[in-house]
């Protein structure tokens, strides 16, 4: 088998009258789009009358798993040591045998090759989904990407992320499905957004009143472009702006933005705050939402979370955000690690008159509801299962449908 080929399993479909059962595999269960997706694919395969079950090393989201009536699966699949790679095998066919699991769906690389052997060992179905355009630097990183190539079916969140799939690993168009991801729409809508939240978050922060706030929501990670964007703020000189990050990350990091903050004079207008659970309220509180990656994102949730509220984002210019984004219509793009771009974007940003904030926000709330619905993704994603497990079946569906 070649890195690319797919899992040519022979697992039967489930016994009649017992509902099918997906095992999604990622290494944890903290914030993060992958760990969102997880969530929402299991509460769409309850809802549908499936059964929903999760491994991984735990976190502090593994409650929305079980209030979803999925099932939690603890084990340490945020390893990557060989060892516990290959001791992780054993311990998920166990878990596949305990729970009656036909789809593995394979989230993350380091866990996916043990779901793969697993589920070639117990004869069950292996799905993947590529969460982003995985660099390969060399020989053996190419080979340990590899692994979420092999699904019978391979998921990509975007376009973007779909054609590297194709160009890097050969998947072909009969394996390969583009899901875009989605915004659940009955949490992020501006019109459910009491007061009492957003004074609630402006206090823990200690906002100003009146005082323009451009926020950057996401893990403390160099990639992510937190300095890039303190640079950009250097060069706006707006004494009156506030900037916060929203996210958290290592120690050494953090450390890191503060000193370059300080040094730059902006110590009292930028601030780096904790996790937020109230997101929604978090970007209503928000001028400006600003995704600096300086590597392109897989798909961009930040950016298609801020404009399902209203608000004006600036984005770089490369990877999802190019589908995501319609440049002078729902928000910007400028160049990756450009300050000045950035900077004179997120002053136009500020600038906009409230009568343009309304139109721009009605357009962004349009273009996400249209393209980005967690209902789509979630059905999408529930088709794939089903081609897998019932292909005669979903071939003469295709089949009809072609030809009505």
């Amino acid at each position: 088998m070649t890195a690319a080929s797919g899992n040519t399993s022979t697992a039967a479909a489930p016994s009649k009258g017992r509902p099918p059962t997906v095992l999604q595999v990622l290494p944890s269960l903290v914030t993060g789009g992958v760990e969102r997706g997880t969530i929402e694919i299991a509460q769409a395969l309850v809802a549908a009358g499936w059964q929903a079950v999760v491994a991984s090393a735990g976190g502090p989201l593994v409650r929305e798993i079980e209030r979803a009536g999925a099932k939690h699966v603890t084990l340490p699949l945020a390893s990557k040591n060989p060892l516990v790679v290959r001791a992780n095998i054993h311990r998920l066919v166990e878990a596949i045998e305990r729970h009656t699991i036909d789809i593995v769906h394979a989230r993350s690389r380091a866990p996916a090759w043990s779901a793969l052997w697993a589920a070639r060992r117990a004869g069950r179905h292996f799905v993947t989904t590529f969460h982003n355009a995985y660099g390969s630097g060399s020989h053996l990183k190419h080979i340990y990407n590899s692994v979420m190539a092999r699904g019978e079916r391979v998921i990509a969140i975007s376009e973007f992320v779909g054609a590297h799939v194709t160009e890097v690993y050969g998947v072909t168009s009969d394996r390969l499905r583009v899901v875009p991801r989605g915004v659940d729409f009955a949490r992020f809508d501006p019109d459910r957004i009491a007061a009492e939240r957003l004074v609630t978050l402006a206090r823990q922060w200690q906002l100003p009143d009146g005082v323009p706030v451009v926020m950057m929501p996401g893990r403390l990670t160099r990639w992510k472009g937190q300095l890039v964007l303190i640079e950009a703020m250097a060069q706006l000189r707006r004494a009156d702006v506030r900037c916060l990050f929203v996210g958290s990350g290592a120690g050494r990091y953090r450390r890191e933005l503060e000193a370059h903050a300080a040094k730059l004079g902006l110590g009292g207008a930028v601030e780096i705050v904790d996790e937020c659970r109230d997101m929604p309220a978090a970007y209503m509180l928000a001028d400006v939402v600003v995704s600096a990656s300086t590597s392109p994102e897989g798909f961009g949730r930040v950016v298609v979370e801020a404009q399902a509220m209203g608000r004006p984002v600036v984005a770089t210019d490369h990877g999802g955000a190019r589908e995501t984004v319609i440049p002078g219509s729902t928000g910007s793009l400028v160049p990756p690690g450009d300050p000045r771009a950035l900077a004179a974007a997120v002053a136009e940003a500020l600038r906009l008159t409230p009568e343009q904030r309304l139109a721009q926000a009605a357009r962004a709330i349009a273009h996400v509801r249209r393209k980005f619905d967690t209902a789509t993704m979630a059905a999408r994603t529930l088709d794939v299962y089903e081609e897998v497990l019932f292909p005669a079946a979903t071939a003469k569906a295709a089949a009809r449908t072609a030809s009505a």
